[in-house]
């Protein structure tokens, strides 16, 4: 059975506000995807799928760091939607598909294997972990506390049949669509979750890249 990582690194940081795309910082010695894509590399494929106009740039870091973890190179759309639409294109001979946000560099192949192996028939996977946070819902400023041993996060890689979830992205675009398993409920697909991890944090802010450099560095020290 044929495994790939569809890997989407297609934002443009508006959070991060610097010049370099967070998901080419250098963090513990290497771009952030780079960390990324070595925790796919025991499967059999990985999709990159980052904007056309960062092709150049990417090569020029995969030379400068030595980087040969084997992957192919797709361009991204306008939307996420759009981006994953192109990259699961792109795939060939694959019977499972792990779709993981690049900026997510620390996930355990663990997590990985745990949720592809609970993969079934119009059935995909995707890890959560409980809100810890007290969490307020404001409508037309009215202020509602939310009970939250109910909710929550939802983290990546979200795994699938790879025809299933191919089939699911011939749909038309919806602003319901959050996330590949949306896509997947509405296209008639059923989702299961598993239990995440806590590390497996995304990084959206500076903070968080020094945040995901001491978990990295604990990895290290652990092996």
């Amino acid at each position: 059975m044929r495994k790939a990582a569809l890997i989407l690194a297609g934002g443009i940081g508006k959070r991060f506000k610097t010049k370099l795309p967070k998901q080419f910082t250098p963090i513990n010695n290497l771009p952030v995807l780079m960390h990324t894509l070595d925790r796919f590399s025991h499967l059999n494929e990985i999709i990159l799928v980052i904007p056309k106009n960062h092709f150049k740039n990417w090569n020029i870091l995969c030379k400068k760091y030595n980087f040969t973890t084997y992957h192919k190179l797709v361009e991204g759309g306008e939307t996420r939607f759009l981006s994953v639409k192109n990259g699961l294109k792109n795939i060939n001979n694959c019977d499972i598909v792990a779709i993981h946000d690049g900026v997510r560099p620390i996930v355990s192949r663990q997590l990985i294997n745990d949720a592809i192996k609970l993969i079934n028939v119009n059935t995909g996977v995707i890890p959560i972990v409980p809100v810890v946070n007290t969490i307020r819902k404001i409508d037309d400023n009215v202020s509602q506390n939310l009970e939250r041993k109910n909710l929550f996060s939802v983290q990546t890689p979200q795994c699938f049949k790879y025809e299933e979830i191919k089939n699911a992205y011939k749909q038309s675009y919806s602003d319901l669509f959050t996330d590949d398993a949306s896509v997947f409920e509405a296209n008639g697909g059923k989702i299961i979750t598993i239990e995440g991890e806590e590390k497996n944090i995304k990084i959206t802010k500076p903070e968080d890249l020094k945040i995901v450099d001491l978990f990295i560095k604990d990895l290290k020290k652990s092996k």
